[in-house]
């Protein structure tokens, strides 16, 4: 609102400017919480399913120690999701996920986004690199001569090639350190002690998991160029970390958690097997993957389909998006298949779907009168 009184005040803006670029941010919101509802309602729906109680067991196999699980979600899952689907997928299905195995909310969301800070640069198959270098730079006639100026003889895909080299170079030694920032936030901000030295005592194996990110992507990135390093690293990190947990790799003798760790769980009548479990997210990978590459036509058939407004208002303001591209439908999708292999009861539908409005809209109370087809619906402020 302020911005919008000064750009009426002091910039003279028109009113119907205002308008037309608060709708476009409207619209752009549309898309953002389309993501975010996707990775809940995939989150209620394994929660719903069972799936979470084994992944959560699963969890505890390979290392009872918050550090390390916070490693492995966080920097190496997450990873490997940002390298697939960037545009914030790795915060809103990393995130839930730390919630769910009993991280406080807070530390999961912010946990989750610090993870990023070195898989961003090759996020969704190299976007920030192929389209935002690449296409900022051919912005008009003045910048391309410019750019051509400054990159001699090279041709742009040598130039982006540069680039991403040099991006990757100072990942190798600055990203490294990223999983022992991580562990030493956690401790010292939710941890009952409030202790650097307990996320420090970890420093070995934080140090290792970070090189088992970044090494792989820095040959990647040298090799193959800007698609696949935070994809081929966030794999390659995950393959070799895990088994390193279980077998206490590099890890002090005492494990680290929570003052009270609460995980809300439902009553489950039945396990799921492991591997039933994390089905849904290695589809999510998969898919995210599959949709990406540029040499298979689904991406282009995905992307064929948009919502938007051009020239808003009669503006030159216009704002679009791509739904069937966006990470929230293909959650929509997978959650489709989820709910038929983990052959859910429409009971348990009915509860996931209700809950993740829940937490879309605010806090919604639901109360049907017993023998009475009156269904009250309070909505109150968070």
């Amino acid at each position: 609102m302020l911005t919008a009184i000064l750009a009426y005040v002091v910039w003279k803006i028109s009113l119907v400017q205002i308008v037309a670029a608060s709708l476009e941010g409207l619209i752009i919101s549309v898309s953002i919480l389309w993501i975010v509802f996707g990775a809940i309602l995939l989150l209620n729906t394994l929660r719903n399913s069972g799936a979470l109680d084994a992944i959560r067991t699963g969890f505890m196999g390979i290392s009872t120690d918050r550090r390390v699980q916070l490693i492995i979600i966080a920097w190496l899952f997450g990873a490997f999701i940002e390298g697939a689907a960037g545009f914030g997928t790795p915060a809103a299905i990393g995130a839930p996920l730390l919630v769910a195995l009993g991280f406080p909310p807070l530390a999961a969301v912010a946990h989750a986004l610090i993870a990023d800070s070195s898989s961003v640069s090759f996020g969704a198959v190299g976007t920030p690199i192929i389209v935002g270098v690449d296409q900022g730079l051919r912005q008009g006639p003045a910048v391309a001569d410019q750019v051509t100026a400054s990159i001699g003889n090279q041709s742009m895909g040598d130039y982006l090639q540069a680039v991403t080299q040099s991006a990757v170079f100072i990942d190798l030694f600055v990203g490294t350190f990223i999983p022992l920032i991580l562990v030493m936030m956690l401790t010292r901000f939710f941890g009952k002690n409030h202790s650097w030295k307990e996320g420090l005592a970890l420093w070995k194996f934080a140090l290792f998991a970070g090189l088992s990110f970044t090494v792989p992507a820095f040959i990647v990135a040298s090799l193959l160029g800007p698609e696949f390093p935070s994809i081929i690293g966030g794999l390659v990190g995950l393959a070799i970390v895990i088994p390193a947990a279980k077998r206490g790799f590099l890890l002090p003798e005492e494990s680290w958690d929570f003052e009270e760790s609460t995980v809300n769980t439902p009553n489950i009548s039945r396990t799921l097997p492991l591997w039933l479990a994390w089905i849904p997210y290695l589809l999510v990978a998969v898919f995210l993957v599959l949709t990406r590459l540029d040499f298979l036509p689904i991406k282009d058939w995905l992307r064929s389909v948009k919502v938007g407004w051009q020239q808003i208002l009669g503006t030159e303001i216009s704002t679009s998006f791509e739904p069937l591209y966006l990470p929230g439908s293909i959650f929509l999708v997978v959650i489709l298949i989820t709910i038929f292999i983990h052959k859910m009861s429409m009971k348990a539908v009915k509860v996931t779907v209700v809950d993740s409005l829940k937490t879309m809209v605010g806090t919604v109370r639901y109360s049907c009168t017993n023998g009475s087809d009156l269904h009250q619906f309070r909505i109150e402020r968070c």
